[in-house]
């Protein structure tokens, strides 16, 4: 399971910024997940990174360095992969954080 360590590290300092305590890093996806109050939210996943934005993806696929997520030759909605590109500055990279922790507070929780 091969994800870029500097970008974990990367979310994981944004994630403590943010001030949350309820944060289980979990193994899957390629990578390493960020569960945030027992859902997914965010991971790293080789040197992308995959962010559970909700129906904003559906905007967020247009933009460079997006595309989304298939599993099992279907299309998932909500998620979407970031490029190392589009997200090269702080201020990229903070906005795909806020948009993963925004959509975070009404996303279900998966079945366990």
């Amino acid at each position: 399971m091969a994800y870029d360590e500097q970008l974990a590290d990367r979310i994981r300092e944004a994630l403590v910024e943010h001030g949350l305590t309820d944060v289980e890093e979990k193994k899957m996806f390629r990578g390493i997940c960020f569960m945030v109050n027992g859902k997914m939210c965010v991971c790293a996943s080789a040197d992308e990174m995959l962010c559970r934005i909700g129906p904003e993806y559906k905007e967020a696929l247009e933009m460079n360095g997006v595309r989304g997520m298939i599993r099992n030759g279907k299309a998932l909605k909500d998620f979407v992969f970031v490029s190392a590109d589009a997200m090269k500055t702080k201020q990229q990279f903070d906005s795909w954080i806020n948009k993963a922790l925004a959509f975070n507070k009404f996303a279900k929780a998966s079945k366990k």
